[in-house]
């Protein structure tokens, strides 16, 4: 796999809540920052066996920072919530950075409860949804 510059935010392929997460980032993604890829593809598992992280905690969403370079950073949480706000400019940058501002603690506990429900409120697919033609190249792992 080529080397990516870009942001690759790491989601549950099959949880409601991600992929919607997924498709706000992509409306809302207007320099074509961001590339994506499932927890479960072979890219996902790879990273996050790099990074030491645990491949079967599917309630974490993630981004990575220099995919593949020696200071390649993982940003996992509410850290990834913020990083993503912060990208995507205009009204979201000012919600990033709030989010951010506040205690980790705190955000890490507000994100773990929406994790713990987000298959129940949102739903569980049976597979990962296929992006429109347009924007699979913005897919890491299909």
């Amino acid at each position: 796999m080529a080397v990516s510059s870009n942001p690759i935010l790491l989601y549950d392929g099959i949880c409601g809540l991600c992929n919607r997460l997924v498709q706000f980032t992509l409306g809302r993604d207007h320099e074509g920052v961001f590339r994506f890829a499932s927890l479960q593809s072979s890219l996902g598992l790879g990273i996050l066996a790099r990074h030491g992280a645990s491949a079967s905690d599917l309630s974490t969403f993630y981004v990575i920072l220099r995919h593949q370079q020696p200071d390649e950073q993982l940003l996992a949480r509410s850290d990834a919530v913020a990083y993503v706000l912060q990208r995507l400019g205009g009204g979201w940058r000012v919600c990033g950075s709030v989010w951010g501002w506040l205690p980790r603690l705190f955000r890490d506990a507000l994100y773990s409860l929406v994790a713990r429900n987000r298959y129940r409120v949102f739903g569980k697919l049976d597979t990962c949804p296929m992006p429109e033609p347009r924007q699979r190249y913005k897919f890491l792992d299909l």
